[in-house]
């Protein structure tokens, strides 16, 4: 059994104060969750909205939820009552699904802009050059709030390759938050996983998803 407390210590303490955990938590029970939790994790994010549901309704909101999977149209219904940030959104019509179910829920849902920085046609994310593009059509949408930018980076043993997805991804906030856009706000970078954690934080990262540190592996 992984140490998960321990875990979570030493993570916090290796890495710089500015940047936020989440703790990528697929697969893993309801009570390893907790126990992060307990060790000092704020955010947990999910990828599959059961898995999702089922910890939201034994943890509650004793820490912030993500969701960090690609998310289906047809389930955006349930995400938003229930999540605190989407950080996958990659089209206007994810976006108009997630601001419809906002609005009857009388709730500013807060987004990422999922960029494909490793510009790979099977994944999901907008491509750099063209989220600006996205921005513009989504940013009046009354009950969404942009509040940074999420990247996977290429899924590669060479980290020159990921270092650079990070750094073009870096640019890009930086440039879209130099513009000041009414209603965006670019307040967070979220880059970086367990294999990838550091280049991102060195890139600019304020936010990691880390699953493997803290859980240990899945089963």
């Amino acid at each position: 059994m992984e140490n998960i407390r321990e875990n979570v210590k030493r993570l916090l303490s290796e890495i710089p104060s500015y940047v936020e955990v989440v703790a990528a938590a697929k697969g893993r029970t309801v009570d390893e969750i907790a126990q992060a939790i307990d060790a000092g994790i704020t955010i947990i994010g999910h990828n599959y909205l059961q898995e999702a549901l089922l910890s939201i309704a034994h943890i509650g909101h004793t820490a912030r939820w993500h969701f960090i999977g690609h998310l289906q149209k047809n389930k955006v219904k349930h995400s938003v009552p229930n999540f605190d940030m989407i950080e996958t959104v990659d089209s206007l019509e994810l976006a108009q699904q997630i601001e419809k179910h906002a609005s009857n829920h009388n709730k500013i849902m807060d987004i990422f802009i999922e960029i494909n920085s490793g510009r790979e046609q099977q994944k999901s994310g907008v491509f750099p050059e063209n989220a600006y593009k996205l921005i513009e059509e989504i940013k009046d949408l009354p009950h969404l709030k942009i509040m940074g930018l999420m990247t996977m980076g290429k899924i590669t043993d060479d980290l020159q390759e990921i270092r650079e997805c990070f750094r073009e991804t870096k640019m890009l906030f930086d440039e879209i938050k130099a513009k000041n856009i009414p209603g965006v706000e670019m307040k967070h970078l979220s880059m970086g996983m367990s294999d990838s954690y550091k280049i991102a934080i060195e890139q600019g990262a304020n936010m990691i998803r880390i699953g493997t540190m803290i859980f240990g592996l899945r089963p």
